[in-house]
């Protein structure tokens, strides 16, 4: 339980450190950040429970007012922004990367992948679009269109995410809370 803990809290960190790497704004009002990179490692490592909770953790350190967010941002008027529909779909997503990783039986590495592209891609998406859509008084397709400028960075953290969860597990046997 206390090795959970401290996992749990140690991934909330890690999605407030990869805030620091300079955003990129987009006319949206939503910046592209290193910080989804961290949501989908909540997943492929911490699985899907304790992943779900790192995000959730991290997101009340931001609801208090911590400046976690990219860009130095925090505090309850960061859920009233453009951005809302993404921070909400956080904790799912990563809750499904770490259930797929935990589930498919394939090989770490594709389960990764797998499991970050879905949760950090078609389910973070599912939620972005439509508080985009809502905060910025744009129509679903529109809102949608604003979003394709993420899709080739997200590939790429994606990527990313099933290295690094690879490496860890290779590094360090039984590391992964995601798998038995």
């Amino acid at each position: 339980m206390e090795r959970s803990l401290t996992h749990i809290a140690l991934f909330a960190a890690l999605i407030a450190v990869l805030g620091l790497v300079p955003k990129i704004d987009l006319m949206a009002g939503v910046p592209i950040t290193a910080q989804s990179l961290g949501i989908m490692l909540c997943g492929t490592v911490l699985g899907a429970k304790r992943g779900a909770l790192a995000v959730l953790l991290f997101l009340l350190l931001v609801a208090a007012g911590l400046p976690l967010l990219s860009g130095g941002r925090g505090g309850l008027g960061v859920f009233a922004g453009p951005s809302v529909g993404y921070l909400l779909g956080f904790p799912v997503a990563a809750f499904v990367a770490g259930w797929i990783v935990e589930r498919w039986s394939a090989p770490l590495g594709i389960a990764a992948f797998a499991g970050a592209f879905i949760g950090g891609i078609p389910v973070l998406y599912a939620f972005g679009i439509p508080g985009m859509a809502l905060m910025l008084d744009k129509s679903l397709p529109e809102a949608a269109l604003l979003a394709t400028p993420f899709l080739a960075g997200d590939l790429i953290k994606v990527v990313l995410a099933a290295l690094i969860t690879r490496a860890l597990a290779q590094m360090r046997t039984g590391a992964l809370l995601s798998r038995p």
